[in-house]
């Protein structure tokens, strides 16, 4: 593993000054957020082949980041209901600005750039009505500018588009405050939901769940390249029950809820982690760090195309043979059609996401 120390100092001794695209810090294809064993929380950059090329400090527990689309910067959120988001130059490894989430508002660990760069959005709680939120923020500085309705309650993950306009928010239908910590507040009547929205909040689509399963909570997004939506569930209800925890969705459609059999999918204690589709975008699938797996299926057909375990295997992105995956010990992986392959050990926790840098920049 690179220290900071030596990675700063190895782009001096190059004698070019810091470049400002993610060439600078070796082009990271991930970025992941875990617990060193020194007890620091960081945000790392990795690439495909397991290998940690920076990691920079947090000051508390991270959950997800968002890669800036042309620069070398991350924004790093904290776990809900945490209230910072750091942003990180990665290729100086100083921190360069700190968002706060106004009063009365929490982050949900999430945030997208707009394509250009000049707009960071982020998926927030109003807790004192219960609403979801999306605050919008000038990179500029990273002032806030402006917010507008999430569309729903418990707005988690958020992605924008192949179109480069249009967001996706998983509204995951859970109220909150931080006065009760994580406590889940209106199982009985929530309601999750997809969102469409414009980038000035105009609500274009929502789409929703079959009630019987309105306490099948939808957490994490996965897009493809041609727009297809892969989202990961949690179930709130009945542990006895095991509902489907992967959907997939086209706009303009039902979405189309897939499950593994029975022997497989109760395993899994009603939790999906992390989403990805494959490189060719043939297969999607989802991690369940409570089960150990990872269930793997067809775009095609929706059917299961395998299972494979892993101790607390929870970040999943997507590689050009298939996926690659991150564990709570440690473990960085890629999962091709047939094996599952340790790439790399890292003595450290990875937290629960491996977020995607699309740039040659």
């Amino acid at each position: 593993m690179k220290s900071r120390r030596s990675f700063l100092a190895g782009l001096a001794a190059a004698s070019l000054a810091p470049l400002r695209g993610w060439s600078a810090v070796g082009a990271p294809d991930y970025l992941a957020a875990a617990l060193f064993p020194d007890g620091t929380f960081r945000l790392a950059g990795l690439d495909m082949g397991g290998d940690i090329l920076f990691s920079l400090p947090l000051p508390a527990r991270g959950h997800a980041a968002a890669a800036h689309p042309h620069h070398a910067q991350a924004v790093a959120f904290a776990r809900r209901p945490g209230t910072f988001a750091i942003v990180i130059d990665c290729a100086t490894g100083t921190q360069a600005a700190v968002l706060e989430a106004p009063r009365g508002r929490h982050f949900y660990g999430h945030g997208v750039f707009s394509t250009d760069g000049t707009r960071l959005f982020t998926t927030e709680n109003n807790f004192e009505t219960g609403q979801g939120v999306i605050g919008v923020w000038n990179t500029d500085g990273y002032t806030r500018i402006r917010e507008f309705a999430s569309g729903g309650v418990g707005p988690h993950d958020m992605r924008l588009m192949p179109d480069g306009r249009t967001l996706v928010v998983a509204n995951g239908g859970i109220e909150t405050h931080p006065e009760t910590g994580r406590t889940k507040l209106n199982l009985p009547v929530m309601q999750p939901r997809l969102t469409f929205l414009d980038q000035n909040g105009k609500v274009l689509e929502q789409v929703e769940l079959p009630q019987k399963l309105h306490k099948n909570s939808i957490r994490h997004l996965a897009v493809r390249p041609d727009g297809l939506i892969g989202f990961a569930m949690q179930w709130q209800g009945d542990t006895s029950q095991h509902p489907p925890l992967l959907g997939l969705h086209r706009r303009g459609e039902k979405p189309l809820l897939l499950r593994a059999p029975d022997a497989d999918q109760s395993t899994l204690q009603g939790y999906a982690g992390s989403i990805a589709f494959s490189g060719a975008g043939e297969t999607v699938a989802i991690t369940c760090p409570r089960g150990n797996a990872v269930h793997r299926f067809r775009v095609a057909d929706g059917q299961l195309d395998g299972v494979f375990l892993h101790e607390d295997v929870c970040g999943l992105g997507t590689a050009s043979n298939g996926f690659v995956f991150t564990t709570g010990t440690g473990v960085i992986g890629q999962l091709s059609t047939n094996k599952a392959q340790i790439s790399n050990r890292a003595d450290c926790q990875w937290d629960n996401h491996l977020i995607p840098i699309r740039t040659a920049a």
